[in-house]
């Protein structure tokens, strides 16, 4: 008896032990995805030529920009486009908050830009992206802007990190931005290297790789002269293809790359000049009312159009090298690569240049996911999509959507991209818009904005101004709508709103700011 149960017992554990190797067998072949998320800074959501195809066209809220970016459009072409995604706050800082935690700025930290006299800052204490991929297994790692952190005098005559504001600290790298130092601020990022400030020849750079900064060490400034697009998919394609043994290959990486242009300044010391003059010059566009075509441009404020374009048409060359050493490795179909943007540019629209408004110039951003393996090319989808939803969507993706956290409030629309998934989820009615003093909602066809005017002479903190805009009838919002234009229409924004507030437990709700006119309840 005994003997049966030993030869039993073994059996049993042979039958494991290929049961076990089986499973890891399946397991390689089935390999996790890898992740790349790219977002150039302040590029609007209709720069880029795919937009012009009449398969798009009929999505562009007014005219597209003629800008030349073939491997975005292949990206666009080969992925699924969201054709309604949004930046909920159109500022730096904001708009990176969100994007890394998921979680909207009074749950993140972030409620202006990061700068040497504020005290926003990203929470250290809340998962961001990079560490729930790090948690789940992935290399981490992030090439470029950051632009979360306080920025404080901690460093020394030169730009060497100390963590002191005594001496030899008590020094600024940059009014904007600052490093990063490894620890929680860091957020699980593995692989690390930043560059910071917006002269775009001319970055402050700090890396924990030796070998990408002249052999110095992680906090020790570095300035490589360099275009930073060109510099950093230098570095990006060196990570990828492991040649210093950084990462462990053997893993899925998870990667984000935060381009600082097209971002300002727009000049000829800040810009690709060779792209300018190849692609954007007077002899091809002998006006610039040929490039800055949007019918609400100021063509004397858009007069930085070639500039701006240039740097884009460059940076689309860089994100083109990249994928391209994806492609060489045969990681490119199993890689999911994210295009988007932290907000848009107004270009002259309005007569403005930048972000921070409510315009859709500003507000629009560019949402792509290309992944061959896990999707079907062509892909179009208008569902209102905001910052806080990157991380839960890209989770989703990956894979890992029972490990998103419940105080994320940003929604997964994997199950809308994934064939054969469950795309009965409930889409939203509207997406929460926020600057230092506004709040508005946007839908499928109204931009409402509530804007505080307290800080004007002789107003009052109840003074106010609230007017829509009707996307469909006036595509350029060349009139504002006043209430009592729209009575029903407003009264159901107004509603949205004050739930939206509720929803992110906005400070305007727990003051509940012009109650007399949002309905909180």
């Amino acid at each position: 008896m005994r003997i049966v149960t030993i030869m039993t017992a073994l059996l049993l554990a042979v039958g494991c032990a290929e049961k076990k190797e089986a499973i890891t067998t399946a397991s390689k072949d089935a390999k996790q995805p890898n992740v790349l998320i790219i977002y150039p800074d302040q590029l609007r959501r209709y720069s880029a030529g795919f937009w012009s195809k009449e398969e798009y066209r009929k999505y562009v809220i007014g005219k597209p920009d003629p800008v030349i970016t073939p491997n975005i459009d292949q990206l666009a072409e080969n992925g699924v486009v969201f054709t309604q995604a949004v930046s909920n706050f159109p500022l730096c800082s904001p708009a990176r908050g969100m994007i890394l935690s998921g979680r909207y700025p009074e749950q993140n930290g972030i409620w202006n830009n990061c700068r040497k006299d504020r005290s926003e800052s990203l929470r250290d204490d809340i998962p961001t992206i990079t560490d729930l991929f790090y948690e789940a297994g992935y290399n981490t790692s992030y090439f470029g802007k950051c632009h979360w952190l306080k920025n404080e005098a901690l460093f020394d005559e030169n730009g060497t990190y100390v963590g002191s504001t005594e001496e030899p600290g008590g020094h600024y790298i940059n009014r904007y931005d600052t490093y990063v130092p490894p620890g929680k601020s860091r957020h699980s990022i593995e692989y690390f290297y930043q560059s910071i400030r917006d002269t775009h020849y001319d970055p402050l750079v700090y890396s924990n790789d030796p070998n990408t900064v002249a052999g110095k060490k992680d906090g020790e400034l570095h300035q490589p002269k360099t275009f930073t697009p060109k510099n950093e998919a230098e570095k990006i394609k060196a990570y990828l293809e492991n040649k210093h043994k950084v990462r462990d290959s053997d893993k899925p990486f998870f990667m984000m790359w935060s381009i600082n242009p097209p971002h300002n300044p727009w000049d000829d010391e800040n810009t690709d000049m060779e792209t300018l003059a190849k692609y954007y010059n007077t002899d091809k566009f002998p006006q610039d009312s040929l490039l800055a075509v949007r019918e609400n441009a100021d063509l004397k404020v858009a007069s930085y159009v070639r500039h701006y374009f240039a740097n884009l048409t460059s940076v689309d060359h860089y994100i083109g090298e990249v994928m391209e050493t994806l492609r060489e490795m045969g990681e490119l179909d199993n890689t999911i690569i994210i295009f988007s943007s932290d907000h848009g540019e107004m270009l002259g629209s309005h007569g403005k240049e930048g972000k921070n408004v409510f315009e859709t110039e500003a507000l629009a951003i560019p949402f792509i996911v290309h992944w061959p393996k896990g999707i079907k090319a062509g892909g179009i989808n208008d569902v209102l999509f905001s910052v806080p939803d990157v991380l839960p969507t890209v989770m989703g993706l990956a894979g890992m959507g029972q490990k998103i956290p419940e105080a994320v409030q940003g929604y997964d629309f994997s199950p809308l991209i994934i064939p054969s998934s469950d795309t009965s989820i409930e889409k939203p009615k509207g997406v929460l818009l926020m600057l230092a003093k506004s709040r508005g909602i946007l839908t499928d066809r109204y931009t409402l904005c509530v804007e505080q005017k307290a800080d004007r002479r002789n107003r009052t903190p109840d003074d106010k101004d609230i007017y829509l805009y009707d996307n469909l009838k006036d595509p350029y919002q060349l009139k504002r709508l006043g209430l009592d234009e729209r009575p029903q229409e407003a009264a159901a924004l107004l509603q949205l709103l004050g739930s939206e507030l509720k929803r992110t437990n906005d400070p305007w709700y727990q003051q509940k700011k012009f109650k007399d006119v949002i309905r909180y309840e």
